[in-house]
């Protein structure tokens, strides 16, 4: 658990008066700087790299609040002195956010004014913060939003692959089983018929496997993108199939912030991509058991069926290779 920290406020670090002073109205007649002074939660965006992507709005509301909760407050702790904010801050990440919870909503029943905000982008996005949203919204307490920067949308109108409809779906599980898994789930859903663009967050260490998963079960061909770094110096996006880019990220292991997404599946794919077709890709490099269950959850069938039907093939292969 990373040590809170507090610090006085003073009228001198809080742009309110100020910006206020200058702010053009909206089609509504309202400021559009303006952040609710009264008690409540307020869910604030953060840069996702770039300190000059933060808000005036954002800035006031968080020198407006009580408190501020962070997921890191070391990395807060840089937003704030940039804007020169003095404001109490504590931690509250994905170890503490249960136990924590009831306290603060009772701090906010009493009249506080919280904000949360994680390391980058929107809360809850893949961050801490979703528990204490609905225990919020159970107890019919205020809350608003000051929307911001958020990586998937960033690297999704950077793509080239269509924008909508599109489906984030967070980091992948970390082991190779339960990632192809996981992919073979979407996979069955687009059978079934879904069509969007997908997209993940993803560590730098495991994105070539990802990708080469990618490549085994929604195929080599689907194209993809690595949005990597985006609004830093060394903003990068790199278009191609998945089995490209899982080569060349084999060979070239990337650093940074990655956000990875994935095509839509071509609309006649299942007119071509039968039972038999998906086991013989996945026999290639998989066990009979493996491949039988990849193939079951990708195609939806049960997977005794599909079981029995990768063993035949299986032993079609082996007798074709037999001189």
């Amino acid at each position: 658990m990373h040590a809170s920290s507090s610090r006085s406020s003073s009228s001198s670090t809080r742009p309110d008066a100020q910006h206020d002073q200058t702010a053009p109205l909206n089609s509504e007649g309202e400021g559009r700087s303006h952040v609710p002074s009264s008690p409540g939660l307020t869910l604030v965006a953060t840069p996702i790299g770039n300190l000059g992507d933060f808000s005036p709005r954002g800035a006031l509301a968080l020198a407006q609040a009580d408190l501020v909760l962070c997921e890191d407050t070391r990395t807060t702790a840089r937003l704030l002195s940039e804007r020169g904010i003095s404001v109490r801050t504590e931690a509250l990440h994905e170890h503490n956010e249960r136990q924590r919870v009831p306290a603060l909503i009772e701090r906010l029943k009493a009249g506080a004014r919280i904000a949360l905000v994680s390391d980058a982008g929107m809360p809850l996005m893949s961050d801490p913060g979703y528990r204490l949203v609905r225990a919020a919204i159970d107890a019919d307490l205020p809350i608003t939003v000051v929307p911001g920067p958020n990586a998937a949308l960033a690297a999704l109108v950077l793509s080239g692959l269509p924008p909508h409809p599109y489906l984030f779906v967070g980091f992948p599980p970390p082991r190779s089983a339960a990632r192809k898994e996981a992919f073979a789930q979407l996979h069955a859903a687009e059978r079934a018929g879904l069509n969007a663009t997908l997209i993940w967050h993803e560590a730098p260490h495991r994105l070539a496997e990802t990708l080469a998963d990618m490549a085994t079960v929604f195929g080599a061909d689907r194209p993809a993108v690595v949005a990597r770094e985006l609004t830093k110096r060394f903003e990068e996006v790199r278009r191609g199939t998945a089995g490209e880019l899982a080569a060349f990220y084999s060979e070239s292991p990337p650093r940074g912030e990655i956000t990875l997404l994935l095509g839509p599946a071509p609309q006649d794919e299942n007119a071509a991509d039968d039972l038999d077709t998906t086991l013989r890709s996945l026999l290639r490099t998989h066990s009979v058991k493996d491949a039988a269950a990849l193939a079951a959850a990708a195609i939806g069938l049960p997977k005794r069926t599909v079981y029995a039907r990768a063993l035949e093939l299986a032993a079609e292969g082996e007798n074709s290779a037999t001189p």
